[in-house]
């Protein structure tokens, strides 16, 4: 393509769409681990900087609360789900979550065999009357695995958001149930944002227990924390961490990216772009003609179903994303805290021209 539709004065454009996992870190975090690198700290988290970051985590929750940093969100939510979920347990999960489809199985390996059993629902979002059906079958019935925990992703695989009401009737149910719920809140700050309420309300005052809470796809190298509102389970997390490898020697090195991350609102500031990215994009696609955009933008995924003409120019001209995954014709966007106007634009005056031409 032309190097002119590729760049907007002396500023290459971004041309992926695949995932915000594409892209970098924020400055202020770069900032930070740069920082982090001088001097000597202490090893294994009891170092100012893991302090800080339990110390704003609990004034950003408005509580005290126990936080283990982990390097992935797979193994933030793995060793959450391990700490609340025996081997003959089961966790309740929507079929199209991230730990049923793209965790290689981990969920079963690190709880030594717990069974994910899928809870279907609208939107990607479980549904509270369904999940209390599958939580009173066989309880107590010792030839039977047995309801031990609930995972709720927020955002959602498809870019839909709980609703603090929905939250809580899940919590309702995992209470009377005495089943925990864990929240993997890979985009939290997405939904959080989206939501407009705190991260409290969205959290362990709405029935939550433990909360994998994403920092890498919204502006840091790689840092996951694993938060716990329920004290109890602080020991057995602190020894199942160690045991799967993941208790860093240099936790300051994954601490100065959190702490950089919280402070300012940088989360909540990033958060808000890629957000604010995926409704410019939604709003230039929407009345295009062929063009459908499917379901509601809450956060920063947009889904789409593009003409194949439309889809091929645009791979053609070296965008990148996923499509026909979900469906013929059906596209995937994702923005990201790097996306700016000038990236949805470009990709907007692409897909303009190629339904002109088509």
């Amino acid at each position: 393509m032309d190097s002119s539709d590729r760049s907007h004065g002396a500023k290459a454009l971004a041309m992926g769409f695949t995932s915000d996992n594409i892209a970098g870190a924020s400055p202020e975090v770069v900032e930070a681990m740069l920082a982090s690198s001088t001097g000597q700290a202490s090893p294994y988290g009891a170092d100012d900087f893991t302090a800080r970051v339990e110390r704003k985590l609990s004034e950003i929750f408005e509580r005290e609360v126990d936080v283990f940093l982990v390097p992935t969100g797979t193994a933030a939510n793995s060793l959450c789900l391990a700490t609340i979920t025996p081997p003959w347990g089961n966790i309740y999960c929507h079929p199209s979550s991230h730990i049923n489809n793209d965790e290689c199985g981990a969920p079963a390996f690190y709880t030594n065999g717990a069974k994910l059993v899928a809870v279907d629902g609208q939107s990607a979002k479980i549904d509270p009357a369904s999940l209390r059906s599958a939580a009173s079958v066989k309880v107590g019935d010792v030839h039977s695995t047995q309801p031990s925990s609930v995972s709720i992703t927020q955002a959602t695989e498809v870019g839909s958001v709980y609703t603090l009401d929905e939250i809580q009737a899940l919590g309702d149910v995992c209470k009377t149930s005495s089943i925990k719920l864990h929240m993997d809140g890979s985009r939290f700050a997405n939904a959080l944002v989206s939501l407009g309420c705190s991260p409290a309300e969205m959290t362990w005052k709405a029935g939550v227990d433990v909360l994998s809470f994403g920092a890498t796809k919204n502006g840091v190298f790689a840092a996951e924390a694993i938060v716990l509102f329920d004290a109890s389970l602080a020991s057995e997390m602190g020894y199942r961490r160690k045991r799967a490898g993941h208790l860093f020697s240099k936790m300051r090195f994954l601490s100065a990216q959190i702490d950089a991350y919280l402070t300012d609102d940088l989360w909540l500031r990033n958060a808000r772009q890629a957000n604010g990215a995926a409704q410019r994009l939604t709003q230039g696609l929407e009345g295009l003609s062929g063009v459908e955009v499917l379901g509601a933008i809450e956060a920063n995924i947009v889904f789409c179903r593009l003409p194949s003409a439309v889809i091929e120019s645009l791979l053609q001209a070296g965008f990148e994303f996923y499509h026909d995954r979900w469906g013929p014709n059906v596209v995937r966007l994702v923005t990201s805290f790097s996306t700016t106007i000038e990236d949805v634009d470009n990709l907007l005056a692409h897909v303009t021209r190629a339904v002109v031409a088509r």
